[in-house]
């Protein structure tokens, strides 16, 4: 792929500025997210990068499972770390790929011949799907020229473009994916059983410890009894929409584009004949709510583990990021309300329902419904989306104005995190036949880029669900010819409105100078229009600004935008590799 030229306008910021405590433990953070990397690499995965675990098929310690422990990797590097990080990332992903290509069961149909088939789950639901390739998806920021992974992106894409002819995943007329667990070999289609989503029986007790409530295979039956009714589509597969987005990102293929528009208003129109409500179940033949008519039911649907409140937000704002058409936003702020229309009075107080059932709305609470308001804030900047965003708390609060000492909070209570995990990994008495895929998730340093991803690029806390990443700004090092900011740059975005966003950058060495690009968005979908900067304004027109640093120099800066003026693509802005 080809990168974009340089940006035109270059600042050159000289004025000292003495380095606030954010900046330090922002660098401080950037310092030691890599080497506990290192030494949890060392810990957990072999020479070739398999993960020293029981390799098991399921949805609570399986292949996704596995493939999360280099979750935030990618990430990471994109921010700013070392090259190592990247090297790592690649060990382990391919080590992966080849593990569970290899890992079979014996009972469980969908995995008897390897649990990955064209280095893609077989079959199994988009959620954890989206989980264990969460760092592979954001391979993209950090070399998104690599021919491998191009290569897989185009061809994950083509799962659910009706490329290919082995894995029927959609319909294009009904325009909806066909089941809740698809990949690599087609759609489920029928009742699924405990074995298809636990895997094989396997000795539980007295050998390992699952992360949660489980000790016996019998616990795993009783866990999964509810997961029947896959067959139809299901608003957590609008996260399919990341996978095609980078490829489009990749590539520019109109086609990918195209398809994402055309699913995401499939689900547009869905909503809105069902009340404003997102259906969490569609039959094959495209009825709200299949044969039944029960549109809350399915697995994963209302009367379930709802998970499409994470992931179909996610959905909508791919469409946003590609069309900036702001009726993406407005069907999930509608869903809220809607939802927040079920409201009754329960002993003297208005509550909330959470969850529908066979028996209407339930799980009333006195918390208003705000499943994804943060991001319906984030991505429309309308005044009447503020107050159910600030009810997120930390991030959402501060950028309203709420909590000035934020970042320091942020900051310093991710290095305690990352202290702890480094603390169990070394307690971590486990060996590899003990080991479950899942038991390393919780020590994973990579957990701990959310805080830069937030303060750095002002962008969505999404966390490892498969989504893209959403971002006002986003760094390249002019010095290194790389994706990141600068060793002994950082960066805080502290108010942001639709069409403005303000940023400090300081270079808290006293002896090197650095040269940055700052671009307008992850994928340069905004345009910067003006730059206001030590009392100087200067007009803009380009998606991206060189900002050149003299050591202990920084500066406000506060940029004029508009938002998503531009297709978004995995270009780097004139960076020479």
């Amino acid at each position: 792929m080809r990168d974009r030229s340089l940006p035109q306008t270059a600042l050159d910021l000289t004025t000292p500025m003495p380095a606030p405590l954010w900046a330090l433990l922002q660098r401080q953070l950037m310092a030691s997210l890599p080497e506990a990397i290192e030494e949890f690499h060392a810990r957990y995965f072999d020479e070739r990068g398999y993960l020293l675990c029981y390799p098991r098929w399921g949805a609570l310690d399986g292949p996704d499972d596995a493939a999360e422990n280099v979750t935030g990797w990618t990430e990471l590097y994109a921010l700013g770390g070392p090259e190592r990080v990247l090297e790592l990332y690649r060990h382990g992903i391919e080590g992966h790929m080849r593990q569970y290509t290899e890992a079979r069961t014996a009972e469980c149909p969908l995995a008897r011949d390897g649990m990955y088939y064209r280095e893609f789950p077989t079959s199994f639901d988009s959620v954890h799907n989206a989980e264990g390739f969460h760092g592979l998806f954001q391979q993209g920021l950090a070399e998104p020229w690599d021919p491998t992974y191009r290569a897989r992106m185009r061809r994950y894409a083509g799962l659910y473009l009706d490329e290919d002819a082995g894995a029927p995943n959609y319909d294009p007329q009904r325009r909806l994916i066909r089941s809740v667990m698809t990949g690599s070999r087609g759609p489920v289609l029928h009742t699924t059983t405990p074995i298809d989503w636990g895997g094989d029986p396997f000795e539980c007790a007295g050998r390992f410890t699952p992360l949660r409530w489980h000790r016996t295979w019998n616990d795993y039956v009783e866990h999964f009894t509810p997961y029947r009714d896959v067959t139809g589509d299901t608003p957590c597969n609008l996260i399919v929409t990341t996978i095609v987005l980078n490829a489009y990102l990749c590539t520019g293929e109109r086609k990918y584009r195209d398809w994402i528009l055309d699913y995401a208003d499939a689900w547009v129109e869905r909503t809105r004949r069902n009340g404003g409500i997102i259906p969490s179940n569609v039959g094959l033949d495209g009825a709200i709510g299949g044969a039944g008519g029960r549109w809350w039911g399915a697995v994963y649907g209302w009367d379930h583990k709802a998970f499409f409140r994470s992931l179909a937000p996610y959905g909508f704002g791919n469409a946003l990021l590609i069309s900036g058409d702001q009726r993406y936003v407005d069907v999930w702020r509608g869903v809220i309300d809607a939802v927040n229309a079920q409201a009754k009075e329960i002993d003297g107080t208005l509550q909330y329902p959470q969850k529908h059932g066979d028996d209407g709305w339930y799980e009333f609470s006195p918390e208003p419904y705000d499943h994804g308001a943060l991001e319906v804030f984030y991505w429309s900047m309308l005044e009447q989306d503020r107050a159910p965003a600030r009810r997120n708390g930390g991030w959402a609060a501060y950028l309203c104005g709420d909590a000035p000492d934020y970042p320091v909070r942020a900051l310093q209570g991710e290095l305690e995190a990352t202290r702890e995990r480094v603390q169990r990994m070394r307690e971590d008495r486990t060996t590899p036949d003990t080991r479950l895929s899942e038991s390393p998730n919780g020590m994973n340093p990579g957990a701990g880029i959310w805080r830069l991803v937030e303060l750095m690029l002002g962008g969505l806390p999404s966390r490892h669900i498969g989504a893209a990443w959403h971002t006002r700004v986003r760094y390249f090092d002019l010095d290194r010819g790389r994706a990141g900011i600068p060793e002994d740059v950082a960066s805080l975005v502290d108010s942001m409105s639709d069409d403005e966003v303000s940023v400090t950058l300081v270079n808290v060495s006293p002896v090197r100078r650095h040269a940055l690009v700052m671009q307008a968005g992850a994928y340069a979908e905004h345009q910067f229009t003006a730059a206001h900067v030590n009392g100087a304004t200067i007009a803009l027109d380009e998606p991206a600004i060189a900002v050149k640093l003299a050591p202990g120099a920084g500066a406000r800066l506060t940029l004029k935008m508009k938002r998503y003026a531009n297709q978004p693509t995995h270009a780097f802005p004139g960076i020479a590799r």
